[in-house]
């Protein structure tokens, strides 16, 4: 039944293929994230001021396991110094003597990590064991300058930094991928037609009941159990060009920095939209009543302060905008911008779109 409807649906104007492994992500293979905490030391006197008492207290056990002996109440009051949290992301699968690059930044006071030298700093997963030791010396690409007034310039972020290859994996990270009978696919964008097809597209290449379309998310697919074959088998995967379903066009607008960001095929149906800038100016002046001058030694009135105040209202020029069926956003947006509006002008005509029901995309506000 299926096969005598086909002629019936509309054809898309452009099938899209896409390699397997850039749709799906393979369960057992991802990601691990490690932290750890430790000190920056080095810096020209830009480290965590004396109101930053973990960083004392971090230098007194640090120095105590090199037996240099110091009172738990001295205060060392170093300059040069800065506690940071220590992050890294292991790629999955990774083998231990790997490097890792790693991320820096300050968790005190301190005015700027530029210069300064990362001293040994285990890094833990979420299970507490320790996986990876970093140590080395920062790369910042932020700036910041004071001068003897208090003025002081920043450019970018001077207390984030960067070490390539600064961390040295220690322990293999758990997986449970080459344990697991079946390989479950997930996809990264849910669609029942692209499960379907991957389902068909294993099937061939493999055989029959090879693969399994679970949900509109997972695709399960049996496997050989022994590493070497898997490997293989999983090298042929990576090959297989699967036709993605379609996929709701997004139209992504940043409340914050007023960034709007859509795909070319995202279309509006047939709309009139009105829009124009509202102003508001409210300018407010003080002025003095000042009473007479005093008559046989009695005040003729009292001094008093009030406030004017004047409200304009400038509605601006409204524009009336009338959109065939089926126009593309990238117009829409090319009318908007011909006359100087704003990305938040936009966005409130994306919204009225949106819930008038004319435009064809999903609406998302980060």
């Amino acid at each position: 039944m299926l096969l005598s409807l086909a002629p019936l649906l509309p054809a898309q104007a452009q099938v899209q293929h896409r390699y397997l492994m850039d749709i799906v992500d393979v369960q057992g293979i991802r990601d691990n994230q490690l932290v750890g905490y430790g000190l920056v030391v080095g810096l020209d006197g830009t480290g965590d001021r004396t109101q930053v008492r973990f960083t004392s207290q971090s230098i007194v056990n640090m120095l105590k396991q090199f037996g240099v002996q110091i009172d738990d109440k001295t205060d060392p009051k170093l300059k040069n110094v800065a506690a940071v949290a220590v992050h890294a992301t292991v790629p999955p699968l990774a083998s231990p003597g790997q490097t890792l690059n790693i991320t820096v930044s300050s968790l005190g006071d301190a005015k700027s990590l530029r210069g300064g030298t990362l001293l040994m700093t285990p890094m833990r997963a979420v299970d507490g064991e320790i996986y990876a030791v970093a140590q080395g010396n920062l790369v910042v690409g932020g700036v910041s300058a004071q001068g003897r007034n208090g003025s002081s310039v920043t450019i970018n972020v001077p207390t984030v930094g960067n070490i390539p290859n600064g961390a040295l994996l220690e322990a293999p990270m758990n997986s449970d991928f080459n344990d697991n009978e079946n390989i479950v696919l997930n996809l990264i964008d849910p669609s029942f037609k692209t499960a379907r097809n991957i389902e068909r597209a294993v099937n061939e290449l493999f055989g029959p009941d090879v693969a399994t379309a679970d949900s509109s998310a997972k695709v399960i697919v049996r496997a050989p159990k022994s590493n070497r074959e898997r490997v293989t088998f999983m090298s042929m995967l990576e090959e297989l060009q699967i036709e993605q379903g379609r996929k709701t066009p997004r139209v992504v607008f940043n409340s914050r920095t007023g960034t709007v960001v859509m795909g070319g095929d995202v279309v509006v149906r047939k709309a009139a939209v009105s829009h124009g800038n509202l102003t508001v100016t409210i300018v407010e002046q003080e002025s003095v009543s000042q009473p007479n001058g005093a008559y046989l030694g009695q005040a003729q009135g009292e001094t008093v302060v009030t406030t004017d105040s004047q409200i304009d209202i400038d509605t601006g020029n409204g524009h009336m905008f009338v959109w065939p069926e089926g126009i593309a956003l990238n117009d829409i947006v090319r009318a908007v911008n011909s006359l100087g509006a704003s990305p938040m002008d936009l966005m409130a005509i994306l919204q009225a779109l949106n819930e008038a029901g004319a435009l064809e995309a999903e609406l998302v506000v980060i």
